[in-house]
C-alpha cells in the first residue's frame, strides 16, 4: 500500500522496516559507486547481503508471527503487518534487482584487473582436471546425499546454508525422484585454482560431479537453494528459573524454527520450486529466484584477496596519548585520567592504546581492588575478557555484566560467561526483561588519599575487532559524581535497587525518556533561539518524534545525524520545517550516539551527552542504556567537531527528504568527514 493511501493524519511516521530497507538501499549504493576501490565495493555488497539476511531472520520472521497470531494492531504510520510485508517485498525485489545488476559489473571489472570468478563451462581440461582432484580427495568424502522418499522424510535445512536440489530418474524403475545435498561450508564459498586468483563457486564443482553421487541414475535438473530461519530468541524470563540455561534451550530450538525466505536458483522447474514450497511450509510470497550468486556475503571472500591497489589505504590507529619513557612504554593512564578527562574518537584514536590498555593496566596494577564491566558484544579471542580473567586470579574482585541475548553473539557470550565464571569473576547476567546495552567500566583503585573510581562510558563495545571499523566515542574520568553513578548502576544490575537518583549519568529505562524529552522542550521554550543536534543510529521512538516536532512547531533548528533507522519525516510543512536529517555511509561504519541541546535545561548553557542509547523504543524502554554528560570545555570543542563534521559532509551524506526518499547530498566543496578526521588524528601525534 503507497502512503498515499495511508492517511494523511498519520504520515507523521515513516515506517519502520522500510526505512531500514532504504538504509540498506544506501548501503548498496556504496557498491554502485564507480569512483570507490573496486573490492571496496565488493566489500559493500557483501555487507547489503549480510544485512539483509538478519532483516529477514529477525524482523520479517517477527512481522510473520503477527499474522500467524493474527495480531490486528497497527504501526505508528497505520500498517498492518500484511501491509507491511507486502511493501518489503517490492523493496527487496527492486534491490536483489540492482544488486544483481552490480555484481554482473563488479566480476567484468575484476576480471580486467586479473580476479576472475568463473563458471564450471569456462574452465579448460586442464582447470576441470585439477578441481575434479579437488573434489575427490577433499569435497566428495564429506558430502552426504539425503534423499527424499517414503523412507527418507524431507530432511532438516539449517539457517543460510547453500544446497542444492537433485531430480533424477531411476532408469532401472523409470521413477523420479529428489534428494537434497547441503553444500559443505568447510571449504570457503569458492574454490581456487592454482593461480590463486581465479575462483569457482563451490556448488558448481559438486553439481559436474553429481553423477559420482548417484551412480546410474539419470540427472535431470539440480539447482542451488538456501533457506532463511527465524533467529530471534523467544525466552520466557518470567518463567526462567536459570537465564543461562533458558538461553541455551532456547538457542536449540531456534535451529528448528519456521523458514522465512527461500532462494532458489531462477531456473528452477515449476515441480522442484512447489516442492520445496511445500515441505518448507512456506508461501509462493517467501520464494526468490535469483539470476545470480547465491549468498552475496560471501563476497567477503574475494575482498579478503591481496589486493591493496583495489581497496582503500589500511589506516592505522594513532595513540592519542603521549608514551611515556624510554623503550616507548605505555602511559600511566591512571596517572593522565587524574589530570583531567580524556575523550577517545574510534577508530582514529587507538582502542587498543586506550580502551584495552586501561582494562590491562588495571588488571596488573596491585593498587586496582575492583573492576566492573558490561558486556555486550566481543570479539573472538577477546584481550579484555583476558585481561578480566587475569585480574580475577591476581585476586581482585570483578564483576562482569554479561548480555545473553546480544543477537547473534548469545553462544559467544554463554562460551565468555562461563571461562569467566571459571576463573573465579563474579558473572550476573542483567535484569530480567531487559537487555543491558550500556557500554561501561568502572575500576576502583587504592591511592594515598584514599580510594579512587576510574571510569569510561562509551558509545561502542568492547570489542577490538568491531573498534577498527566502526566509529565509537568514549570518556574516561575520575569525576567522583559520576563514579558514584556508576557503582550505583552497577550495584542496580547486580544486586537490587529501586528509585536510584543519578548525577551525571543518564540511564535507561528509568531516566533516558523523561531527560531527553525534557531538554527537547527546553529547547522548545527558546523558541527560536533554541538549537538541538543530535547524532545515532536510529530514530524510531514516536514519543521522541513528536517532541521534535513540537520543538519543530516553536521554531527550534534541528539537525538529525542518523545512520540507519529514521521514522521522523523532515521538512513538512506546519511539522517539521526546520528539521534536517542527514545520514553519512563510509568506510566505517557510524556508531557514535551524540545528543547537544544548545540552551541546556534553559540556563543557557549547551547541554552534550554521550552514550549507547539510541531513540527506539527498545532503547528506551526495553534495554539498560547510559548516557554521560560532558561538561569539560576541551571535550566539548571536541564534540562540536565531530558534529560539524558531520554536517559538513557532501561525499558520504544522504538527505532525507519531506516525501520519505533519501538523496545524495550536493556534492560542492567535497569534505568527506571521516577522511578529515583521520588527517586530524595523523596531524595530532605527528
Amino acid at each position: 500500500m503507497e502512503s498515499s493511501a495511508i492517511g494523511a493524519e498519520l504520515e507523521r511516521f515513516i515506517n519502520r522496516e522500510l526505512s531500514w530497507l532504504d538504509f540498506n538501499s544506501r548501503v548498496l549504493a556504496q557498491a554502485e559507486d564507480l569512483s570507490a576501490p573496486l573490492l571496496e565495493r565488493v566489500k559493500f555488497c557483501a555487507i547489503w547481503s549480510s544485512n539483509l539476511d538478519e532483516f529477514f531472520q529477525v524482523r520479517v520472521a517477527g512481522l510473520k508471527d503477527q499474522l500467524a497470531a493474527q495480531f490486528t494492531g497497527t504501526t505508528p504510520d497505520g500498517r498492518t503487518a500484511a501491509q507491511q510485508l507486502h511493501e518489503i517485498r517490492i523493496k527487496v525485489d527492486d534491490q536483489m534487482d540492482r544488486a544483481a545488476q552490480c555484481l554482473s559489473g563488479l566480476l567484468s571489472e575484476m576480471a580486467d584487473t586479473g580476479i576472475e570468478i568463473l563458471n564450471w563451462d569456462d574452465l579448460d581440461d586442464e582447470d576441470r582436471k585439477f578441481l575434479s582432484g579437488e573434489f575427490d580427495d577433499r569435497i566428495y568424502p564429506v558430502l552426504t546425499p539425503l534423499a527424499v522418499d517414503l523412507g527418507h522424510p524431507f530432511p532438516y535445512i539449517s539457517n543460510l546454508s547453500l544446497s542444492l536440489g537433485v531430480l533424477m530418474v531411476d532408469p532401472a524403475e523409470g521413477h523420479q525422484r529428489f534428494a537434497r545435498l547441503k553444500v559443505p561450508a568447510t571449504f570457503g564459498r569458492f574454490l581456487q585454482l592454482p593461480d590463486e586468483h581465479r575462483f569457482v563457486p563451490v556448488e558448481q564443482v559438486v553439481d559436474a560431479h553429481l553423477p559420482m553421487l548417484f551412480p546410474g541414475m539419470e540427472i535431470t535438473e539440480s539447482v542451488a537453494f538456501r533457506v532463511t530461519r527465524n533467529a530471534d530468541l523467544a525466552v520466557d524470563e518470567g518463567e526462567a528459573q536459570d537465564l543461562l540455561a533458558a538461553v541455551e534451550v532456547e538457542l536449540r530450538r531456534r535451529r528448528f524454527r519456521s523458514v522465512v525466505r527461500l532462494e532458489v536458483e531462477h531456473l528452477v522447474s515449476s515441480e522442484v520450486r512447489n516442492l520445496l514450497v511445500e515441505e518448507l511450509d512456506i508461501g509462493h510470497d517467501d520464494v526468490y529466484e535469483v539470476d545470480t550468486l547465491l549468498e552475496f556475503s560471501s563476497l567477503w571472500d574475494l575482498f579478503a584477496v591481496d589486493r591493496p591497489d583495489l581497496k582503500n589505504p589500511v589506516w592505522q590507529p594513532v595513540n592519542p596519548l603521549p608514551s611515556a619513557g624510554p623503550g616507548d612504554q605505555p602511559v600511566d593512564l591512571f596517572a593522565r585520567i587524574r589530570e583531567g578527562d580524556i575523550l577517545v574518537h574510534h577508530p582514529y584514536d587507538s582502542f587498543t592504546a586506550t580502551v584495552q590498555e586501561f582494562i590491562w593496566q588495571a588488571a596488573n596494577d596491585p593498587k586496582v581492588l575492583a573492576i566492573k564491566l558490561t558486556l555486550y558484544r566481543t570479539s573472538g579471542d577477546s584481550p579484555i575478557v583476558r585481561s578480566l580473567i587475569r585480574a580475577a586470579e591476581r585476586g581482585k574482585q570483578v564483576a562482569v555484566v554479561v548480555e545473553l541475548k546480544a543477537r547473534f553473539d548469545e553462544e559467544a557470550n554463554i562460551e565468555w560467561a562461563r571461562r569467566l565464571e571459571q576463573a573465579g569473576v563474579h558473572v550476573a547476567y542483567g535484569l530480567v526483561g531487559l537487555k543491558v546495552h550500556a557500554k561501561t567500566c568502572l575500576v576502583v583503585r587504592e591511592e594515598v588519599d584514599g580510594v579512587r573510581r576510574y571510569c569510561h562510558i562509551g558509545t561502542g563495545n568492547y570489542n577490538s575487532i568491531t573498534a577498527r571499523a566502526y566509529t565509537d566515542l568514549g570518556l574516561f574520568t575520575v569525576d567522583p559524581e559520576v563514579g558514584v553513578d556508576l557503582t550505583q548502576l552497577f550495584n542496580s544490575l547486580t544486586g537490587y535497587g529501586r528509585d536510584i537518583q543519578f548525577r551525571r549519568l543518564v540511564p535507561a529505562p528509568q531516566g533516558l525518556r523523561p531527560t531527553v524529552t525534557g531538554l527537547i522542550r527546553n529547547e522548545a521554550a527558546q523558541g527560536a533561539e533554541g538549537r538541538i543536534i543530535m547524532k545515532m543510529n536510529s530514530l524510531a521512538d514516536a514519543e521522541m518524534i513528536e517532541a521534535l516536532y513540537e520543538a519543530s512547531g516553536a521554531g527550534v533548528e534541528i539537525d538529525l545525524i542518523v545512520r540507519a533507522i529514521c521514522c521522523l519525516r523532515p521538512g513538512g510543512p506546519g511539522m517539521s520545517d526546520t528539521i534536517r536529517v542527514r545520514s553519512l555511509i563510509g568506510r566505517y561504519l557510524e556508531h557514535s550516539r551524540i545528543y547537544y541541546f544548545g540552551n541546556g535545561e534553559g540556563s543557557g548553557v549547551p547541554a552534550y551527552y554521550i552514550g549507547s542509547s539510541d531513540l527506539m523504543p527498545r532503547n528506551l524502554n526495553r534495554r539498560v542504556e547510559a548516557l554521560v554528560a560532558v561538561d569539560k570545555p576541551d571535550l566539548r570543542r571536541r564534540l562540536d567537531q565531530v558534529l560539524e563534521f558531520n554536517l559538513k559532509d557532501d561525499v558520504l551524506a544522504w538527505e532525507l527528504l519531506a516525501d520519505g526518499r533519501w538523496r545524495r547530498v550536493p556534492k560542492t566543496t567535497g569534505f568527506e568527514a571521516q577522511a578529515a578526521f583521520e588527517r586530524l588524528a595523523a596531524t595530532a601525534v605527528s
